[in-house]
């Protein structure tokens, strides 16, 4: 196979698994692991809308091999405009990786409140390590 075909192969690939080809908009996340350098295999994450003082729980999942969802926290018909919460649970994710951490844990529950205001791909990365996280808008 041409080198070519292998790098559009991924792409199409990648393109799929983060529900590239769904009518709307879409929500897809990804953590890494700051202080190994590798995704973020195990870790919990919780997604709840918000209305006003109201948190909606809509979904649990768990990362996968790549540090990502299997597929989509929302897409097509489920995908609504708003503001939504990501909960990320590093505290556990870390404490599993074999990570000494004092007691409490300077970062435990890692929550994400954004907003949606457009059918679009919505992709919300988190980095984290056991003293820091950052966050940005993805694509």
């Amino acid at each position: 196979m041409p080198p070519r075909y292998h790098v559009r192969l991924y792409r199409e690939g990648r393109r799929q698994l983060a529900g590239e080809h769904t009518a709307g908009g879409r929500l897809t996340t990804h953590v890494l692991d700051t202080a190994t350098g590798k995704p973020a295999v195990g870790l919990s994450i919780d997604l709840y809308s918000i209305s006003g003082n109201d948190r909606t729980h809509l979904k649990s999942v768990v990362t996968n091999d790549d540090g990502r969802c299997d597929a989509p926290l929302l897409a097509g018909a489920e995908f609504r405009k708003g503001e939504y919460e990501l909960v990320f649970a590093a505290g556990a994710y870390l404490r599993a990786q074999g990570t000494a951490l004092p007691e409490p844990a300077f970062l435990d529950i890692v929550p994400i409140r954004f907003g949606m205001a457009e059918e679009k791909h919505y992709h919300v990365p988190l980095l984290i390590s056991p003293y820091g996280y950052s966050t940005y808008r993805g694509s």
